[in-house]
């Protein structure tokens, strides 16, 4: 178990999929499977994608995002030339730079530095990959009001 980044410690706040066609994605996702947008469709520059959150209609707070690739040089065209959706899993945390630090500990690579990310208002996100290969975002926590 990871000291201070347990279960515990990293809510899950939604799984990325990588689509080539937006609106052809968010009619599967709407009409065959039940889900509802749960943001507006936008651009991240940063990021060099367009993305959109989805939740199921129950509601239980897991999102589904939608990332599309924005031009070549984006990141995500690697993932939809090799056959592959559901790409990262992104997790909430409260002390972004100590569950960085700690994931580093247990052989977790960051591959990219804390950016303010427009999906989530400016809150930082960062990018790491397991030892198993597996890519995981991770996303500050909304800070309460003071």
């Amino acid at each position: 178990m990871l000291n201070n980044v347990g279960a515990d410690q990293m809510k899950i706040h939604h799984l990325g999929i990588a689509v080539a066609d937006m609106d052809a994605a968010l009619v599967v996702y709407q009409n065959a499977l039940g889900f509802v947008l749960d943001s507006e469709i936008f651009d991240d520059p940063i990021q060099n994608v367009q993305v959109c959150f989805l939740k199921a209609k129950c509601g239980d707070g897991f999102l589904i995002e939608l990332v599309k690739p924005l031009g070549s040089a984006s990141p995500v065209n690697g993932y939809l030339s090799k056959g592959i959706g559901a790409y990262h899993i992104c997790y909430e945390v409260d002390e972004i730079e100590k569950t960085l630090a700690e994931l580093r500990s247990r052989k977790c690579l960051p591959i990219s530095p804390l950016v303010p990310a427009v999906a989530f208002a400016g809150r930082r996100i960062a990018w790491c990959v397991t030892p198993t290969k597996h890519l995981i975002e991770l996303v500050e926590a909304k800070k309460p009001p003071a």
